[in-house]
């Protein structure tokens, strides 16, 4: 079982943290990367997209899977 880590970003004007395993943390900064971008960047990208239904945590794994195909 992997260990969570937490990350904290501004969203939208308001602090709040993400639990995620390390290899989707790993994912999404090397995809920030690729688009020459912080990952602070890449994370509100995906919450202004996502819907209501979706936690962050969802959406950031559900990105991290499409993207790496």
């Amino acid at each position: 079982m992997s260990v969570l880590v937490k990350r904290s970003f501004t969203l939208a004007g308001h602090r709040t943290s993400v639990a995620l395993e390390p290899e989707f943390w790993t994912a999404l900064a090397a995809l920030a990367a690729a688009d020459d971008r912080a990952l602070s960047a890449l994370v509100a990208e995906i919450d202004a997209g996502r819907g209501p239904e979706r936690p962050l945590a969802s959406a950031l794994r559900v990105h991290a899977l499409l993207r790496s195909r």
